[in-house]
């Protein structure tokens, strides 16, 4: 017991000393100036992880289809509004793509990149609406790890990024990731209107190979600012790297489910035939012709009343 109340205060001091170094521009900003409430929030998030897919088993699901377009198309406003703020101001600081140190000071421009990461931040506490509405929709093989580690992580570590490092390197990561999800946003809101604009909706894996794209490339940018020594806190740096590789993992994981994996297939009868679902060496096999079996195909049993047929069950 000894050893984790000793745990505890350690804990306590190095943050009150943490405070002594922070950002003294953002701490009377709004949800900046204690942990606690950005963490509460996080931990509502996670009851409702919980809560959410009992409380909607005996329900029919929400529709929410105004909902998501308003929703998702007002995320398209809010992620333009951020790069662009930070893309101007980065501009009109001079700011260096290669090493920016962190610039405490009032300047306007300064100040206006610390603002555009906070909203940065604000975003990804918005972005929990994510899931809400997959679990209110019924959607739950959306919300999977990947899902809620990237959301629950992002809002709660960039806390941390806007309570020290308000400025600097840090606009290099949300400044393209706030890129990105422009376009991600903007296809969810497209999508959301229904199977007539969904058809035109080809490129939805390309979205997935941009944020892979992202994440090494966030990688290789932080690794010279070590490499050159960057006047960043390499705290940081290291810290990035290593988040920065889980989502690699986790994403890369994802793809190749989603696009790469092939389906197990079944060998075909004996003798050659069709299966009866239609499929035989994986490939269609021709349709009946005005609704008649094929010559081929094994006539159907019949069991407790119905019609069985050989072969896999159709997948929904």
């Amino acid at each position: 017991m000894e050893i984790v109340t000793h745990l505890i205060n350690d804990t306590i001091e190095f943050y009150k000393w943490g405070l002594t170094i922070a950002d003294k521009r953002v701490e009377k900003w709004p949800l900046m100036s204690s942990p606690l409430p950005t963490l509460a929030i996080s931990s509502l998030y996670l009851v409702f992880l919980w809560l959410g897919p009992k409380y909607m088993q005996n329900r029919e699901p929400f529709q929410l289809r105004k909902t998501l377009i308003v929703y998702n198309f007002s995320m398209v406003i809010l992620n333009f509004f951020i790069f662009k703020e930070l893309f101007l101001a980065a501009r009109a600081a001079s700011y260096s793509y290669l090493c920016q140190p962190v610039n405490y000071s009032e300047d306007v421009n300064e100040v206006r990149v610390a603002a555009a990461l906070w909203w940065y931040y604000i975003s990804k506490g918005v972005e929990y609406l994510d899931t809400v509405f997959f679990i209110l929709r019924k959607k739950f093989n959306q919300v999977s790890f990947l899902h809620v580690y990237h959301h629950c992580t992002m809002f709660t570590l960039w806390w941390i990024g806007i309570k020290w490092v308000a400025g600097g390197q840090s606009f290099f990561g949300a400044h393209m990731n706030a890129a990105i999800h422009v376009v991600m946003y903007l296809y969810y809101g497209l999508a959301a209107f229904g199977p007539n604009i969904q058809k035109y909706l080809w490129w939805k894996k390309y979205l997935t190979i941009i944020q892979m794209i992202q994440f090494h490339v966030t990688i290789g940018h932080t690794a010279l600012s070590l490499y050159i020594d960057c006047p960043f806190p390499h705290w940081m740096h290291w810290a990035l790297i290593g988040y920065a590789i889980t989502f690699i993992i986790l994403f890369g994981n994802f793809y190749y489910q989603t696009y790469r994996r092939q389906p197990r297939r079944e060998a075909p009868p004996k003798g050659g035939r069709t299966a009866a679902n239609g499929v035989a060496n994986g490939c269609p096999a021709p349709p009946a012709t005005n609704g008649l079996s094929r010559p081929d195909e094994k006539p159907a049993t019949v069991e407790n009343g119905r019609r069985k047929r050989r072969g896999r069950a159709k997948r929904e």
